[in-house]
């Protein structure tokens, strides 16, 4: 497949994910998932990431300490860009760490397990609290820069 095609594929397989309720540390199509689980799943079944468990982590891990996760299993399979094109990961910090993440489909709309609207959804992430919370965008290891 060429970039555009898996780019393509990465956003046909997020949309497929949407209205599935969040649910902390779950990976289930149309019943449960989280922001990280969902950007496995997403990645993994476009062919651009092995499908892997993550540890155990608390809900709230962000807000008690500053290990940054997140980053950490995400630094395997990506790489840091300055500006992000769609099937990207955008970054956003809640509490102490890069704790949220997204994919982006035109930038700057995104779509993601978002725990405040209670499911996977397409935000504007120029506006409210997305906006202040912005952290960077990260770009898979198979698409070049």
């Amino acid at each position: 497949m060429t970039e555009s095609e898996l780019r393509a594929a990465v956003l046909a397989e997020a949309r497929t994910w949407l209205q599935t309720k969040w649910h902390h540390a779950a990976r289930i199509k149309g019943a449960g998932v989280d922001c990280a689980n969902f950007l496995i799943a997403v990645y993994a079944a476009a062919g651009l990431v092995p499908e892997f468990a993550l540890e155990h982590y608390p809900a709230d891990w962000m807000l008690h300490r500053d290990e940054p996760r997140f980053v950490q299993v995400l630094a395997q399979y990506t790489r840091r860009v300055e500006a992000g094109l769609p099937g990207d990961v955008a970054m956003f910090k809640f509490g102490r760490a890069e704790a949220h993440g997204t994919i982006v489909t035109a930038w700057p709309e995104v779509i993601h397990a978002y725990r405040k609207d209670g499911m996977v959804v397409l935000s504007d992430a120029s506006k409210g609290e997305l906006a202040e919370r912005f952290a960077g965008f990260w770009r898979l290891n198979a698409f070049p820069d």
